[in-house]
Protein backbone atom coordinates (compact mmCIF):
# COMPACT_ATOMS: atom_id res chain seq x y z
CA UNK A 1 0.00 0.00 0.00
CA UNK A 2 1.31 3.43 -0.95
CA UNK A 3 1.81 6.25 1.54
CA UNK A 4 -1.02 8.38 0.11
CA UNK A 5 -3.41 5.46 0.71
CA UNK A 6 -2.44 5.42 4.39
CA UNK A 7 -2.91 9.15 4.93
CA UNK A 8 -5.76 9.61 2.46
CA UNK A 9 -4.12 12.24 0.23
CA UNK A 10 -5.52 12.10 -3.30
CA UNK A 11 -3.41 12.87 -6.36
CA UNK A 12 -5.24 16.19 -7.03
CA UNK A 13 -4.49 17.26 -3.44
CA UNK A 14 -0.86 16.30 -3.88
CA UNK A 15 -0.63 18.42 -7.03
CA UNK A 16 -2.29 21.34 -5.23
CA UNK A 17 0.14 21.09 -2.32
CA UNK A 18 3.07 20.98 -4.75
CA UNK A 19 1.80 24.02 -6.63
CA UNK A 20 1.21 25.95 -3.38
CA UNK A 21 4.79 25.33 -2.25
CA UNK A 22 6.15 26.37 -5.65
CA UNK A 23 4.22 29.65 -5.41
CA UNK A 24 5.58 30.13 -1.89
CA UNK A 25 9.12 29.55 -3.21
CA UNK A 26 8.60 32.30 -5.79
CA UNK A 27 7.48 34.62 -2.98
CA UNK A 28 10.54 33.72 -0.90
CA UNK A 29 12.77 34.40 -3.89
CA UNK A 30 11.10 37.79 -4.32
CA UNK A 31 11.79 38.59 -0.67
CA UNK A 32 15.41 37.55 -1.12
CA UNK A 33 15.77 39.83 -4.14
CA UNK A 34 14.06 42.72 -2.34
CA UNK A 35 16.32 42.40 0.71
CA UNK A 36 19.47 41.65 -1.28
CA UNK A 37 20.04 38.37 0.56
CA UNK A 38 22.45 36.28 -1.54
CA UNK A 39 21.83 33.17 0.55
CA UNK A 40 18.07 33.30 0.09
CA UNK A 41 18.35 34.09 -3.64
CA UNK A 42 20.79 31.26 -4.39
CA UNK A 43 19.16 28.59 -2.21
CA UNK A 44 15.61 29.41 -3.32
CA UNK A 45 16.59 29.88 -6.96
CA UNK A 46 18.28 26.48 -7.09
CA UNK A 47 15.30 25.00 -5.28
CA UNK A 48 12.89 26.37 -7.87
CA UNK A 49 15.00 24.85 -10.64
CA UNK A 50 14.86 21.48 -8.87
CA UNK A 51 11.05 21.65 -8.66
CA UNK A 52 10.93 22.01 -12.45
CA UNK A 53 12.84 18.78 -13.06
CA UNK A 54 9.74 16.50 -12.97
CA UNK A 55 8.07 18.60 -15.70
CA UNK A 56 11.33 18.59 -17.68
CA UNK A 57 11.63 14.80 -17.49
CA UNK A 58 8.03 14.39 -18.66
CA UNK A 59 8.33 16.90 -21.51
CA UNK A 60 11.74 15.92 -22.88
CA UNK A 61 12.03 12.23 -21.98
CA UNK A 62 8.46 11.04 -21.48
CA UNK A 63 9.18 10.06 -17.87
CA UNK A 64 6.17 11.16 -15.80
CA UNK A 65 6.81 11.14 -12.07
CA UNK A 66 4.09 10.10 -9.68
CA UNK A 67 2.52 13.19 -8.00
CA UNK A 68 3.63 11.80 -4.64
CA UNK A 69 7.27 11.78 -5.78
CA UNK A 70 6.95 15.34 -7.07
CA UNK A 71 5.45 16.38 -3.73
CA UNK A 72 8.28 14.61 -1.91
CA UNK A 73 10.92 16.53 -3.88
CA UNK A 74 9.12 19.86 -3.57
CA UNK A 75 8.64 19.45 0.19
CA UNK A 76 12.37 18.92 0.74
CA UNK A 77 13.24 21.98 -1.35
CA UNK A 78 10.52 24.10 0.29
CA UNK A 79 11.58 23.28 3.85
CA UNK A 80 15.18 24.13 2.99
CA UNK A 81 14.16 27.52 1.54
CA UNK A 82 11.93 28.28 4.53
CA UNK A 83 14.78 27.35 6.84
CA UNK A 84 17.11 29.80 5.11
CA UNK A 85 14.73 32.77 5.30
CA UNK A 86 13.05 32.07 8.65
CA UNK A 87 10.49 34.56 9.96
CA UNK A 88 10.70 38.18 8.72
CA UNK A 89 10.80 39.67 12.22
CA UNK A 90 13.21 37.13 13.74
CA UNK A 91 16.92 37.74 14.27
CA UNK A 92 17.91 34.26 13.08
CA UNK A 93 16.55 31.88 10.46
CA UNK A 94 15.12 28.47 11.26
CA UNK A 95 18.44 26.70 10.68
CA UNK A 96 19.93 28.75 13.51
CA UNK A 97 16.93 29.08 15.82
CA UNK A 98 15.33 25.61 15.54
CA UNK A 99 17.83 22.90 16.48
CA UNK A 100 16.12 20.08 14.58
CA UNK A 101 15.43 21.93 11.32
CA UNK A 102 18.81 21.08 9.78
CA UNK A 103 18.37 17.42 10.69
CA UNK A 104 14.87 17.30 9.18
CA UNK A 105 16.00 18.79 5.86
CA UNK A 106 19.06 16.53 5.73
CA UNK A 107 16.93 13.43 6.28
CA UNK A 108 14.46 14.50 3.58
CA UNK A 109 17.19 15.48 1.11
CA UNK A 110 19.14 12.29 1.69
CA UNK A 111 16.00 10.22 1.11
CA UNK A 112 15.66 11.87 -2.31
CA UNK A 113 19.33 11.17 -3.09
CA UNK A 114 18.76 7.56 -2.02
CA UNK A 115 15.69 7.34 -4.27
CA UNK A 116 17.66 8.69 -7.23
CA UNK A 117 20.48 6.21 -6.63
CA UNK A 118 18.11 3.27 -6.24
CA UNK A 119 15.99 4.17 -9.25
CA UNK A 120 18.99 4.61 -11.54
CA UNK A 121 20.79 1.43 -10.54
CA UNK A 122 17.63 -0.68 -10.45
CA UNK A 123 16.62 0.51 -13.93
CA UNK A 124 20.11 -0.22 -15.29
CA UNK A 125 20.00 -3.64 -13.62
CA UNK A 126 16.70 -4.48 -15.34
CA UNK A 127 17.72 -2.93 -18.65
CA UNK A 128 21.14 -4.50 -19.19
CA UNK A 129 22.05 -8.17 -18.95
CA UNK A 130 25.65 -7.13 -18.25
CA UNK A 131 24.67 -5.43 -14.98
CA UNK A 132 23.44 -7.44 -12.01
CA UNK A 133 22.95 -6.00 -8.54
CA UNK A 134 21.96 -8.59 -5.91
CA UNK A 135 18.93 -7.46 -3.87
CA UNK A 136 20.89 -7.74 -0.62
CA UNK A 137 23.64 -5.51 -1.98
CA UNK A 138 21.11 -2.85 -3.03
CA UNK A 139 20.58 -1.89 0.61
CA UNK A 140 24.33 -1.47 1.10
CA UNK A 141 24.63 0.46 -2.16
CA UNK A 142 21.96 2.97 -1.14
CA UNK A 143 23.68 3.61 2.20
CA UNK A 144 27.10 4.06 0.61
CA UNK A 145 25.70 6.23 -2.19
CA UNK A 146 23.97 8.59 0.24
CA UNK A 147 26.92 8.75 2.64
CA UNK A 148 29.30 9.57 -0.23
CA UNK A 149 26.98 12.33 -1.39
CA UNK A 150 26.58 13.56 2.20
CA UNK A 151 30.33 13.79 2.74
CA UNK A 152 30.75 15.67 -0.54
CA UNK A 153 28.00 18.08 0.51
CA UNK A 154 29.60 18.73 3.91
CA UNK A 155 32.95 19.42 2.24
CA UNK A 156 31.18 21.86 -0.10
CA UNK A 157 29.51 23.61 2.86
CA UNK A 158 32.81 23.85 4.70
CA UNK A 159 34.65 25.19 1.64
CA UNK A 160 32.01 27.81 0.87
CA UNK A 161 31.95 28.96 4.50
CA UNK A 162 35.75 29.34 4.56
CA UNK A 163 35.71 31.23 1.27
CA UNK A 164 32.99 33.56 2.55
CA UNK A 165 34.93 34.26 5.75
CA UNK A 166 38.13 34.91 3.80
CA UNK A 167 36.46 37.36 1.42
CA UNK A 168 34.15 38.99 3.97
CA UNK A 169 31.03 37.98 2.07
CA UNK A 170 27.88 36.35 3.36
CA UNK A 171 27.88 32.59 3.00
CA UNK A 172 25.12 30.87 1.02
CA UNK A 173 25.54 27.63 2.99
CA UNK A 174 25.92 27.48 6.75
CA UNK A 175 28.47 25.28 8.50
CA UNK A 176 27.85 24.83 12.25
CA UNK A 177 30.95 22.86 13.19
CA UNK A 178 32.23 19.29 13.34
CA UNK A 179 29.57 18.06 15.75
CA UNK A 180 26.80 19.31 13.48
CA UNK A 181 28.50 17.71 10.48
CA UNK A 182 28.52 14.32 12.21
CA UNK A 183 24.84 14.69 13.10
CA UNK A 184 24.07 15.65 9.50
CA UNK A 185 25.65 12.41 8.32
CA UNK A 186 23.65 10.46 10.91
CA UNK A 187 20.40 11.92 9.59
CA UNK A 188 21.60 11.35 6.02
CA UNK A 189 21.93 7.70 6.99
CA UNK A 190 18.44 7.67 8.51
CA UNK A 191 16.98 9.01 5.27
CA UNK A 192 18.87 6.36 3.29
CA UNK A 193 17.66 3.56 5.60
CA UNK A 194 14.04 4.69 5.24
CA UNK A 195 14.27 4.50 1.43
CA UNK A 196 16.27 1.27 1.45
CA UNK A 197 13.77 -0.40 3.80
CA UNK A 198 10.37 0.92 2.73
CA UNK A 199 10.76 3.37 -0.12
CA UNK A 200 11.78 0.96 -2.87
CA UNK A 201 8.22 -0.38 -3.10
CA UNK A 202 7.02 3.13 -3.94
CA UNK A 203 9.63 3.61 -6.67
CA UNK A 204 8.65 0.66 -8.84
CA UNK A 205 6.68 2.79 -11.30
CA UNK A 206 9.49 5.28 -11.94
CA UNK A 207 11.98 2.41 -12.26
CA UNK A 208 9.76 0.92 -14.97
CA UNK A 209 9.48 4.24 -16.80
CA UNK A 210 13.24 4.76 -16.73
CA UNK A 211 13.79 1.20 -17.95
CA UNK A 212 11.38 1.84 -20.85
CA UNK A 213 13.28 5.04 -21.68
CA UNK A 214 16.60 3.17 -21.75
CA UNK A 215 15.09 0.39 -23.89
CA UNK A 216 13.71 2.97 -26.29
CA UNK A 217 17.11 4.60 -26.79
CA UNK A 218 18.56 1.29 -27.97
CA UNK A 219 15.73 0.41 -30.32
Amino acid sequence: MRLREYVGISQPRQRQATYAMEVALVCILAVGIATGSTGVIVNTGVGLLVTQLPALFERDYGIALDPALTLWITTAVFLHAVGVIGLPWADANFYKSIWWWDHLTHALSSSIVAAIGYTTVRALDRHSEEIYVPPRFMFVFILLFVLAFGVAWEVLEFSITLAAEATGNATILTQFGLGDTMLDLVFDTIGAIVVATWGTAHLTDIVGLLEEFLDGRES
